[in-house]
């Protein structure tokens, strides 16, 4: 009878056969087996040992293993747990592959190209191009983890299977994307986690589908870049702003969950009101002050500074500076608010006479030169005029720049002040006595004075008495003898003495006589002269033969 069950028993199992038995017992080498054959079987002990070292079997459980001999030299069926696990996930395997069944796994390691990883026994690859939907840089994070993965290729025979983790993030994505593209629609507020940021904006995962969250739609207040208000893996509220169902695009929003604060700009920055703020932005025409979060406000450059000469805001302001400022207007519809620095102090020209009167002696530096005259600084913000005429009393100047230059302090006097237009003139010359006035103080008819012939005219010689103060001695008055022309008589640059025959202040008028000197009693020509005023020359006279003089000049110029 018990041979009969012994070959029976033998009948019933067959190398290579995967079978369940019993644990019956456990030594230091080996794990015993009863497989219901007719002596038990034995499995290594290191099959049943685990990474740390640990037992993972004990007696009385079941297991299944691997027949690969019935009977050794000793009467023991050699059986293998490995194996048996191994056969029965390629099975899994093979099955996986048809169906598309997603599995686990877990990653034993980095390899060329991409990642290891066991499938209960069986080794597989995964290329670097199926770990994620996304190029994966650090494959290190991926060691020890167990992942999910669809077999893409079996090959048993060559022992080759490469899995993907990409197909089954694809499809869990496409399921989620499914399902929020029913629920989108714009006005709606989702919660998403932020993917990925950039210089301009940051993409928000809203389940399957990303939408963009452009960085002016982040803040209502100015921020350099998106990672000074989010940062990747946030989970965060956004409003879908737009929509494009065909496109799938979907533009998103941050600040609009939140009190557009232009709304109510009006009633909290009134005109006038003063306000404090940090200077964001600068640019050519003027500066923005951020007076608070969201609301900037425009400085002019025509409204820093009292002054007229600010060439560019960067040379009064600087980057984060913090300023004062009037609000000169406020208008929410176009989101503008328009402020203004030099209104925090008073204007000088309001408070210009009470520093100052007609008459006032007062000391500035030339700032620009135009051909009518020189623009003088007498304090920031107070620019008063030079006439060139009020330059000097005695020099013909044709350019302020033949006797002053930019930059240089000079002495004025103040001779109008005009508030309402913004305009206040000033003389050089007024520093000093009118020299003419000085000469006609100093001087009567008859004097005998020494001068030095400097021009001709067809009438007569104009004399240099003093510097700036010039007479005119007629022709008739050169010499006793009858003289048709001056330069027959006199010389360019020669000196003579000359009696004065006339004085005229209101006209500026100096007649002169040569042949009169030395003479007590003039001659009837002489009294003559005394009487119609014969060779006096005013201003105008000079300027006449000035121009005409330069005229003669330039033709003869030409024709040499």
């Amino acid at each position: 009878m018990l041979d009969s069950y012994e070959k029976e028993s033998a009948a019933s199992r067959q190398e290579g056969e995967i079978v369940r038995g019993i644990v019956v017992g456990i030594t230091d080498q080996s794990v015993l087996v009863d497989i219901g054959y007719k002596s038990e079987g034995v499995v290594a002990r290191e099959e049943f040992v685990d990474r740390q070292g640990n037992l993972t079997v004990k007696r009385g459980e079941e297991v299944d293993v691997l027949i690969k001999s019935l009977e050794n030299q000793d009467g023991y069926a050699i059986l293998s747990r490995a194996a048996a696990m191994q056969v029965q996930s390629w099975e899994r395997l093979r099955i996986a592959h048809q169906t598309h069944e997603t599995i686990k796994g877990r990653v034993i390691e980095r390899i060329k190209g991409g990642l290891n990883v066991d499938l209960d026994g069986v080794p597989a690859f995964l290329p670097g191009s199926q770990i994620d939907v996304r190029p994966v840089r650090n494959l290190e994070g991926f060691l020890r983890q167990e992942i999910e993965v669809r077999v893409i290729k079996l090959n048993r025979k060559r022992g080759n299977v490469v899995v993907s983790r990409k197909a089954v993030l694809e499809e869990v994505s496409n399921k989620k994307k499914t399902e929020t593209l029913g629920n989108i629609e714009e006005g709606v507020v989702l919660e998403g986690a932020v993917k990925n940021i950039t210089d301009y904006g940051a993409f928000i995962d809203l389940g399957g589908i990303d939408g963009l969250l452009h960085i002016i739609d982040m803040s209502w207040g100015r921020i350099q870049s998106p990672n000074d208000i989010i940062k990747v893996g946030d989970n965060i509220q956004v409003k879908v702003l737009k929509f494009d169902r065909e496109k799938e695009r979907i533009s998103l929003g941050y600040k609009q969950l939140l009190p557009d604060p232009w709304q109510s700009v009006a009633e909290r920055f009134p005109k006038g009101s003063h306000v404090r703020g940090k200077v964001v932005s600068l640019t050519d025409y003027g500066a923005f002050i951020e007076i608070e979060p969201g609301v900037e406000g425009l400085v002019h450059v025509t409204e820093m500074t009292w002054s007229k000469r600010l060439k560019h805001p960067s040379k009064l302001l600087s980057i984060g500076q913090d300023v004062e400022a009037v609000v000169l207007e406020a208008d929410p519809h176009s989101r503008r608010i328009s402020l203004g620095l030099k209104q925090v102090t008073a204007d000088p020209w309001e408070t210009l006479p009470v520093r100052y009167h007609i008459g006032s002696r007062v000391t500035g530096k030339v700032r620009s030169l135009t051909d009518f005259g020189a623009f003088v600084e007498i304090e920031d913000g107070i620019d008063g005029l030079v006439h060139v005429s009020d330059i000097s009393w005695t020099k013909r100047i044709k350019h302020p720049s033949d006797v002053l230059k930019k930059g240089q302090q000079v002495d004025a006097v103040i001779t109008n002040i005009d508030v309402d237009g913004r305009r206040l003139s000033l003389s050089i010359k007024d520093l000093e006595p009118n020299a003419w006035d000085r000469f006609f103080d100093t001087h009567k008819l008859g004097d005998v004075i020494k001068g030095r012939v400097v021009r001709f005219a067809n009438f007569g010689a104009f004399v240099e008495i003093e510097e700036g103060i010039e007479g005119l001695c007629h022709v008739s008055e050169l010499s006793d003898s009858r003289v048709e022309k001056p330069e027959d008589a006199v010389k360019i640059g020669q000196v003579l003495p000359f009696k004065i025959l006339k004085l005229d202040p209101s006209q500026k008028k100096i007649g002169l006589s040569a042949r009169a000197v030395g003479k007590e009693n003039d001659p009837e020509d002489v009294r003559s002269y005394h009487e119609t005023g014969s060779g006096m020359a005013t201003l105008g006279d000079i300027a006449n033969l000035l121009g005409s003089s330069s005229e003669k000049k330039s033709e003869g110029e030409e024709e040499e």
